[in-house]
């Protein structure tokens, strides 16, 4: 997953061009901010910085983390630093710090987290966490004829979808389309105040850690 996101991180906004989800991104960026104003936000998987863009100027500091360094050089390159700090990091083992986080957002990261490691990674994040702190998730709902089709199921039950870079490279890619209903049985032993969203091609979760 880290050597596909390195190989396509001057491709990776593209995503973000498709005409037809033009309506729900702008709601999105308004959106997402005012869930997370005046906080302190560890964001996982910042990736190019697209959503970091948008935070940064609305939180009282934001430190983001993505394990390819490629995608955090494009990060660096368009969010100014006064209320950014970006780090290599792995989503797994959060950094611990003197002072905890009052927030964490996650954009586009739940899908490639692989089902039996669910727990533990939000495990992780509640212990970075100051209790009561807002947790915010986006990602991508599946739509036939916008989204890559599903290439195959594992045992688990993860689906994953097989990508094409602009150099021609394939790469199999985990990519899990939950359910409302799941999204809610994973993250109860760990939430309170739930709020569920959803747009046409995309879902946010927000709620406060226990």
């Amino acid at each position: 997953m880290q050597d596909y996101y390195a190989q396509r991180a001057r491709e990776y906004d593209a995503i973000y061009l498709k005409p037809e989800r033009q309506s729900d991104l702008r709601e999105m960026e308004t959106w997402l901010p005012a869930e997370l104003e005046g906080r302190t936000v560890l964001e996982i998987a910042c990736g190019t910085g697209y959503w970091t863009q948008f935070l940064a100027p609305r939180c009282a500091h934001v430190l983001a983390l993505d394990a390819a360094p490629q995608t955090l050089e494009i990060a660096r390159s368009r969010v100014p630093p006064a209320t950014v700090s970006f780090a290599v990091g792995n989503a797994y083992a959060l950094p611990a710090s003197a002072r905890r986080f009052d927030a964490a957002f996650a954009g586009f990261w739940w899908s490639h987290i692989p089902l039996a490691r669910i727990g533990e990674f939000l495990a992780g994040l509640q212990r970075v966490l100051e209790p009561g702190a807002r947790v915010v998730f986006m990602d991508n709902r599946f739509v036939a004829g916008s989204s890559t089709p599903l290439s195959q199921t594992d045992a688990d039950g993860n689906t994953y979808q097989l990508r094409r870079l602009g150099d021609g490279s394939e790469h199999i890619v985990l990519k899990n389309f939950p359910s409302r209903g799941e999204l809610l049985t994973a993250i109860a032993p760990f939430a309170r105040s739930t709020r569920y969203r959803e747009w046409q091609y995309f879902w946010a979760l927000s709620f406060e850690m226990q």
